[in-house]
């Protein structure tokens, strides 16, 4: 099972490191969003209703970072029955990691991620808190990364090393107007049914004062029997969303 107590640790060492440094060497960004659908790889989290979502970050220019993450969820209540109730309703993630550039023009990324849902559970449900590590690079406006579960993934029994490859491509075509490509491929390992491609293409209006507003279609090829919840609804089918940011 994914410890989130590992990702804590790590992310303390690294912030003992990060706060040893010069302070004026340090900038702390932060997002609040709404959006029509929380897609995550293609998926639904909220049963193809809005969410309200929100984050920080604290970097330094030494290339380390900190950030924290959180949004209303429903995919783990919706999918429970009353024998076996789960009261989960909210995402909380943390991270921690470095980026920085390879060369003139390629840049690095790499970290853990970890994924965390405070609720209650029923005994014997084998719990969803998922951590992973991740490595990406990119050139220019196209970006590759590949994260690998470190334990049991979202839920899935005996899915440690499972993994998730992620090619994007956001592209400024025109000064505050960005295109916005992505496809996915999850592997559940051990569970075939469960793993799948995704894909999504949109179009982002950056404003003035950090606000931004994005306008995006979904799609995938996942299993119906994986993941359709116990409303009858398939959260990985295609979907329009509508998202408003305000960076800060």
């Amino acid at each position: 099972m994914p410890r989130l107590n590992a990702t804590l640790c790590v992310g303390a060492v690294l912030a003992s490191t990060v706060f040893a440094a010069s302070r004026a060497a340090a900038a702390t960004s932060g997002t609040l969003a709404l959006t029509s659908d929380y897609l995550f790889r293609g998926i639904s989290q909220t049963n193809q209703k809005p969410a309200l979502q929100g984050g920080i970050e604290y970097a330094h220019d030494s290339g380390f970072y900190l950030g924290a993450w959180g949004s209303n969820i429903s995919w783990l209540s919706d999918y429970s029955s009353a024998a076996a109730p789960i009261s989960s309703s909210l995402e909380l993630d943390v991270y921690a990691g470095w980026r920085g550039n390879l060369g003139e023009s390629l840049k690095l990324d790499a970290g853990i991620y970890s994924y965390y849902y405070p609720g209650d559970y029923p005994h014997g449900f084998v719990r969803p808190y998922t951590t992973e590590v991740y490595v990406g690079l990119a050139l220019g406006p196209a970006a590759l990364k590949y994260y690998h579960s470190a334990g049991n993934l979202f839920g899935f029994a005996d899915s440690d090393g499972s993994g998730y490859l992620d090619a994007s491509v956001n592209y400024e075509f025109s000064p505050g107007w960005l295109l916005n490509a992505h496809a996915g491929r999850q592997r559940v390992k051990g569970n075939s049914a469960a793993s799948y491609t995704d894909w999504k293409l949109g179009l982002t209006r950056n404003f003035d004062r950090g606000w931004s507003l994005a306008l995006a279609y979904a799609d995938t090829d996942a299993e119906r029997a994986v993941y359709t919840n116990a409303y009858g609804n398939f959260l990985g089918r295609s979907t329009g969303t509508l998202t408003l940011t305000k960076a800060f």
